[in-house]
């Protein structure tokens, strides 16, 4: 396979660098004016966007997005997820609409029927019969990981090497040296060592997972079923039903996470695949986005629960740890049940899907036909090229095949043709309002873009 003249990678990467920034006048503006934010931006991973200053918003739709210099691109990064609905899908606002508007009472710390419809949907798709509502899969997960803690009378969590799971502490792990979790570099103050909270594995490597287990202090088994913010690298045949096995053998939960995963289909991977979680957690794309989460947990569960709290042992109601005043909302709850009823529907997801199977197909094509030394996996509505061949099949694999400098080069010129891609990873997402249109226009940009790297 031909290798990438690095000195023909900088000049491109220049070159697109250069048409960023001259398109973009009014977005470097406003970045530069921003002083009173941290980072120059709202939330400091906005600076992930290639180019050195993001795009900053004017308006979106459906799966379009428009900057503020006037420049309107089809958007697959969707907010990481977050707009797997589609920007501002019409059922949600008129529910948004409705709750803030004539309704009124966008909190209140009263239910509302609008939760238990969304709790019954949420069972039907998923099969966990009770739920408990969040503000963000970060909260889901670290809620969750206490009552896991509290049902079992354990310390740790185990998590897998390169794990996405939002900003939970216990999830930021490696494999040291001598099998303990330590830190990933980066990794932002972690509160305490995390040997204390956490064992860690190797994705696809039940071995590994197993050794961890047999230590007997292992909580819940926290996972995604595709580990997917270091690429989607999809598990093994019987990996997943291995670490069901593994978890009940030794005694732990197994807590499935499908914030990312959700992709797989109207039932996420659970359904698609047929796993049995004891614990699920989501969050992002049920809210059409309105900032939302939700847990789920079997009935064994809640009543091993039950018998702690109603010992004493632990207060869920009050003090306890779990829980946040807005959550539960009864704007978030009116947006839920909008989108999961009327937006990310069944036939939704087999266009999204079929579309996603295109785009695979075309990303697929080009890396044949240049002889390049990548390739591309599928999740559903979800794709993403990976800068390695073979696909990576272990979170550490996928770490060690980037490349920052590759990376800037796809965003740049993938943007600067109209092209918005996840800015964390080569991720691309199709919403119920994506087109075949859009995804042959990324065929056609992805085979420029490349073939440019071996003209």
């Amino acid at each position: 396979m031909p290798s990438i003249d690095r000195a023909r990678l900088t000049m491109l990467l220049d070159r697109e660098q250069a048409a960023y920034t001259d398109n973009h006048p009014r977005s470097r503006a406003l970045f530069e004016e921003a002083g009173n934010l941290f980072g120059r931006v709202p939330m400091t991973w906005m600076n992930m966007w290639s180019g050195g200053f993001p795009l900053y918003l004017d308006r979106a739709t459906g799966n379009r997005v428009t900057d503020v210099d006037g420049h309107t691109y089809v958007d697959f990064a969707l907010g990481d997820t977050g707009a797997m609905a589609g920007h501002s899908p019409a059922a949600t606002v008129a529910a948004v609409q409705g709750r803030a508007g004539d309704l009124g009472g966008i909190t209140t710390m009263l239910p509302t029927a609008d939760a238990q419809w969304v709790g019954a949907e949420l069972e039907r798709r998923f099969g966990m019969p009770l739920w408990s509502f969040t503000l963000s899969a970060t909260d889901a997960n670290r809620w969750a990981i206490r009552l896991a803690r509290l049902a079992t009378g354990r310390p740790k969590v185990l998590v897998f090497a390169y794990c996405y799971h939002g900003s939970v502490d216990e999830a930021f792990a490696l494999p040291g040296p001598d099998g303990k979790a330590q830190s990933r570099p980066g990794n932002v103050a972690p509160p305490v060592d995390l040997a204390v909270t956490t064992r860690v594995a190797t994705w696809n490597d039940l071995a590994s997972v197993e050794a961890a287990l047999a230590h007997g202090d292992v909580a819940a088994i926290l996972t995604e079923p595709a580990l997917t913010n270091i690429g989607i690298v999809l598990p093994d045949e019987g990996f997943l039903s291995g670490l069901r096995e593994l978890a009940t053998r030794h005694g732990a939960l197994l807590m499935i996470d499908e914030t990312h995963t959700f992709s797989a289909g109207w039932g996420g991977a659970t359904r698609e695949w047929a796993l049995e979680p004891d614990i699920f957690v989501i969050g992002k794309s049920i809210g059409g986005g309105i900032p939302c989460g939700a847990y789920g947990i079997s009935r064994e569960v809640a009543d091993a629960i039950t018998r702690h709290t109603d010992a004493g042992d632990a207060d869920i109601v009050d003090v306890g740890g779990v829980g946040g005043t807005l959550a539960g909302n009864a704007l978030s709850t009116a947006a839920m049940r909008a989108t999961l009823g009327e937006v990310l529907t069944e036939p939704a997801f087999s266009h999204m899907t079929e579309l996603a199977t295109t785009f695979t197909a075309g990303v697929q094509a080009t890396l044949d036909e240049f002889e390049v030394p990548w390739s591309v996996s599928q999740l559903g509505a979800r794709a993403e090229y990976r800068f390695a061949r073979p696909a990576p099949r272990s979170g550490e694999e996928s770490a060690a095949a980037a490349d920052d400098v590759l990376d800037a080069y796809l965003h740049l010129a993938l943007c600067n043709r109209g092209i918005l891609m996840t800015p964390f990873h080569n991720m691309a997402l199709m919403c119920p309002e994506t087109s075949r249109a859009d995804v042959d226009l990324h065929t056609a940009t992805f085979r420029e873009v490349v073939g440019a790297l071996y003209a």
